[in-house]
């Protein structure tokens, strides 16, 4: 069982791991677009306004660019704590036991603009890159990333994926087959909307109940019963898709 989580535009500074090695981390396979993509975000980060254009932000948000220059000279730390924000508040890998952090390591992934996907222990830098960034001198990140991405996540044939990535991630590597998770808002009339903020609260909590499981997941009928068990309420509506529903 795979679950692929979206990143998180914050990340957690510092670290106490060596500066980033691209060969060490996993699906080599994508090792070259990284280090293409990684060159690139370094350069860029010598021209201030073209860094603001390519990452679409503003001056409050500089600090991103410097960490970008440093992409390679700044200590890393493994991915699952890399990335914060409302998911991975919900997710709370610090507050795993011994062995849900160990199925964690075993289940978890994470996609990345700059990285294509990570393994939750990989370990990396705080950067600034998302899935809509324009970079120079290429076409669009789905684009350049798809080609290698999909048929590497292809080839790690596991039973199950559950895929929380956002569409514009899921852009970069489509998974066929994945089972998706949409979250949905039910008002007492009955009638439905789309959940916004609370969208990576509730993905974050199927995240947790995915990765602390003790049943054997084969298909979108288990996954569905894992994230019941976990208490939210949850329907299932195709072959690979799964809505959960808070009221």
């Amino acid at each position: 069982m795979l679950i692929v989580l979206p990143p998180s535009e914050t990340k957690a500074d510092g670290g106490s791991g060596a500066p980033l090695d691209l060969d060490a981390l996993s699906l080599p396979e994508l090792t070259d677009v990284r280090r293409r993509i990684a060159g690139t975000v370094v350069d860029l980060a010598a021209d201030t306004d073209a860094s603001f254009a390519a990452l679409g932000i503003g001056v409050s948000q500089q600090h991103e660019i410097a960490r970008n220059a440093a992409l390679f000279s700044s200590p890393t730390r493994p991915a699952i704590e890399r990335y914060t924000g409302v998911l991975y508040d919900a997710l709370d890998h610090a507050g795993l036991t011994r062995a849900g952090k160990r199925k964690a390591a075993e289940r978890l992934a994470v996609g990345s603009a700059l990285f294509g996907v990570v393994r939750a222990t990989d370990p990396i830098p705080a950067y600034r890159l998302s899935s809509g960034s324009k970079l120079p001198g290429m076409g669009t990140l789905a684009s350049v990333w798809k080609p290698v991405l999909t048929p590497a996540l292809a080839a790690l044939d596991e039973d199950v994926v559950v895929d929380l990535r956002s569409g514009g991630y899921r852009a970069l590597g489509p998974i066929r087959d994945a089972v998706e998770v949409t979250v949905l808002h039910e008002a007492q009339d009955g009638s439905r909307s789309v959940v916004s903020h609370f969208n990576k609260h509730h993905k974050g909590l199927v995240a947790r109940s995915m990765v602390t499981t003790r049943r054997a997941v084969r298909d979108v009928e288990a996954v569905a019963a894992v994230i019941a068990d976990g208490g939210q309420q949850v329907e299932v509506t195709s072959d690979t898709e799964i809505t959960v529903v808070t009221t």
